[in-house]
Order: structure tokens, then C-alpha cells, then sequence
């Protein structure tokens, strides 16, 4: 196997990154920044970091492509068809193509998670 080695590593602060809205059907107060993406040069995978204000959540949703998820920052719950798995800072989360889910967090604060797909993909 050859090792691609020259391209230039990329280094960003996460806050620098603009921010927008997570206007699909079914989403409320959540924010997305895209760290890095196919238009950075990222060959494989989508680094995206989302912000979800108090009560917000995800829009619940399924897709052909399993994404790991990491909670940087509060607590909220995986709302799934078979059930709710709550969830806090320091967890890592799985989820495997084709399972419906959403992404919830509490009333008592807000959340934030760091959310990886591959890069074809967009949710």
C-alpha cells in the first residue's frame, strides 16, 4: 500500500468554522460546523461538529451509512425506533446504517457532539 504523504496536514480552531442552521423538516435549535469535509481535501471521512441548544434535536432520520458520534460537551439521549439511550460528555456513540434515529438533548443545557460520516455523504 503507497501512503499519500504530500498533502499538507490541516490544523483549524473548531470556532473559527461558520456555523448554519439545521433547517431539515424535523430539526429545531441545532447548529452545524463543518470542520472538515470533501472540499477540504478529506478523502475518506466528514468531520462535522454540531451545537444544540437546550430541548433541540436532530430531525428523526435514517441513511445507508453508519456514523460515529462523540459528545464533546452535555448530556441528551439516541432516540431510536425501539427506544431512548441517553447519552453524556465522554460517551462514544455508533450508529449503523439503516437504523432510524435521532439526536436529543435536555432542557437542563446544551449539547454539543462531534459527528463523523463519509465524505460522499451529507445528513
Amino acid at each position: 500500500m503507497s501512503i499519500e504523504t504530500s498533502r499538507p496536514v490541516q490544523q483549524r480552531t473548531v470556532e473559527t468554522v461558520s456555523a448554519r442552521a439545521v433547517t431539515d423538516e424535523g430539526a429545531a435549535q441545532i447548529q452545524i460546523r463543518e470542520v472538515f469535509t470533501g472540499k477540504d481535501g478529506a478523502p475518506t471521512f466528514a468531520m462535522r461538529r454540531f451545537d444544540v441548544a437546550p430541548g433541540g434535536h436532530t430531525p428523526f432520520h435514517v441513511h445507508a451509512w453508519e456514523h460515529e458520534v462523540y459528545i464533546l460537551d452535555g448530556e441528551g439521549e439516541l432516540r431510536l425506533e425501539d427506544g431512548v439511550r441517553p447519552f453524556k460528555k465522554g460517551d462514544a456513540l455508533m450508529v449503523p446504517a439503516g437504523v432510524r434515529h435521532q439526536f436529543a438533548g435536555t432542557q437542563r443545557g446544551s449539547l454539543q457532539f462531534l459527528c463523523m460520516i463519509p465524505v460522499q455523504e451529507n445528513c
